[in-house]
């Protein structure tokens, strides 16, 4: 079989060779075939990318408002013409089913940029403060960008897009397991008119360009997606230069079910919901919290959405999940249901192991454990794999006592109906966001956590703020 290359980096406007070559197979997770050959990069391939955005930044510092608007509405054209390549993509690199790819994966990269795109027409780069100061927000310079694999355009156009709406220049290392998309963005930004050096991306390890970009003397800024463990990485590499950090990173996330709303329906969909992208999602709800006078009756709603959860081939279209990521995420997985299992919890549905008829890919059992205490492993660790963990409570108090009850704070979920519970427990809860009886933020509203979930928010007017410094002028 011929693999494609894609050894190249895009730097200074045009694609380049490594400094020096070192291959690495991209494998589709749902047949562990490779399906392209990157380059790994170095620091002499960072120093080289963030040299050219060094030298694009004060030009690209001086565009205007109007002129940034337009480069947005131009990249929101191209992207949307090639939308289904990013689509194909995902679904080879990832494995995430072809709907899930076309109808959300490749679909935020259209409403995130709305959401910018509005922000940036109201956001106030300069204003006079009531003492009769100036106040100008400019862009804080070069900025090293990280992102995952789980939502790989999701999170790149939440690095990229703000940082150009802001007037800044960029290196991006996107994850070395889903490359390709982001190399299929690079393309699309080169064509939609981002000046030569604005944008720049280096494939490699974490450990190595990751830690290049956060030394780095010359990047202003690290704005990084992954594990808890990476963020805190990027956080030391970058106390050395005092950068600006902003983490998005792991989430717990509880989903409260009250007795007073659609028990049914509400507990079906939070088992979807925690399955969808393979549970591979740092917003997962993945602590179901039930009220206890509803909780048998909960188990066995669960049960059944759980048997029901099909798995399959990814290139097919439907509401099937695909693989994990990688032999290195089955592993974690399956390490996190043996915990589950040893440490008494009741086992509703899957369990160790792969479904039946899938002895090729890295698939894993749609598994559900009832009668989990909060101190289990699979209630505290971020298992990252269609894991469900089921917890009774008695009263709303002792709800929010173990909602909250986490290391995170990313999301929490709330099902119930009285609008004054729903009110009170949401402003008790401790997350950057609450979805209550399944509605979710819309495009621009920020995302982001408390705790070890992170620091900062991206997303329309909060994201771009990220990108920006404040500058204060006063004269006679």
């Amino acid at each position: 079989m011929s693999v494609p290359g894609k050894r190249q980096f895009f730097i200074g406007g045009a694609w380049v060779d490594p400094a020096q070559p070192q291959d690495l197979s991209v494998l589709n997770p749902a047949t562990e075939e490779p399906i392209a050959v990157i380059s790994m990069g170095s620091p002499a391939d960072v120093d080289r990318a963030v040299a050219a955005a060094k030298a694009a930044f004060p030009g690209y510092a001086r565009t205007t408002r109007q002129e940034r608007i337009e480069l947005l509405e131009s990249i929101r054209a191209v992207y949307a013409r090639r939308i289904d390549e990013f689509a194909s993509i995902m679904t080879e690199e990832m494995g995430a089913p072809a709907t899930l790819s076309r109808n959300s994966q490749a679909a935020v990269g259209i409403g995130h940029l709305d959401g910018f795109l509005e922000a940036l027409k109201q956001m106030p780069f300069r204003e006079v403060l009531d003492n009769g100061d100036t106040i100008l927000r400019e862009p804080i310079g070069v900025c090293g960008l990280i992102t995952p694999w789980n939502w790989p355009i999701n999170q790149i156009v939440l690095k990229v897009l703000p940082a150009l709406a802001a007037g800044c220049t960029m290196v991006l290392k996107p994850s070395e397991l889903t490359p390709l998309d982001a190399m299929l963005y690079a393309e699309v930004l080169h064509e939609a008119g981002v000046p030569a050096g604005v944008f720049n991306l280096v494939n490699g390890e974490g450990p190595v360009v990751g830690a290049a970009l956060s030394c780095h003397p010359d990047v202003a800024m690290m704005s990084f997606t992954g594990s808890t463990r990476g963020g805190t990485a990027v956080a030391r590499d970058a106390a050395g230069t005092v950068k600006r950090v902003a983490l998005e990173l792991g989430g717990k996330s509880p989903n409260l079910i009250f007795a007073d709303t659609d028990v049914e329906e509400a507990v079906a969909r939070g088992v979807r919901h925690c399955f969808q992208n393979t549970g591979q999602s740092c917003n997962a709800p993945t602590r179901m919290l039930v009220e206890r006078a509803v909780y048998d009756a909960a188990l066995e709603v669960a049960k059944a959405a759980g048997a029901a959860q099909a798995v399959g081939d990814p290139a097919l279209p439907g509401d099937h999940i695909g693989p994990l990521v990688s032999q290195l995420q089955f592993d974690r997985v399956q390490e996190l249901i043996a915990a589950g299992i040893e440490e008494g919890a009741t086992l509703l549905v899957g369990g160790l192991g792969k479904p039946t008829g899938f002895n090729i890919g890295y698939y894993a059992r749609p598994t559900i454990f009832a009668d989990v205490t909060n101190d289990m492993r699979i209630a505290q660790e971020e298992v990252f794999g269609p894991v469900l963990a089921m917890i009774p409570f008695e009263d709303e108090q002792e709800a929010i006592r173990i909602a909250n009850d986490t290391p995170y704070g990313l999301a929490a979920y709330i099902q119930t109906g009285d609008d004054a519970r729903a009110d009170r427990v949401a402003a008790q809860l401790r997350a950057g966001m609450v979805h209550v009886n399944a509605t979710d933020i819309g495009w621009g509203s920020p995302f982001g956590g408390y705790k070890l979930s992170g620091n900062g928010r991206e997303g329309g007017r909060f994201g771009i703020e990220d990108f920006l410094e404040i500058k204060a002028i006063s004269k006679p």
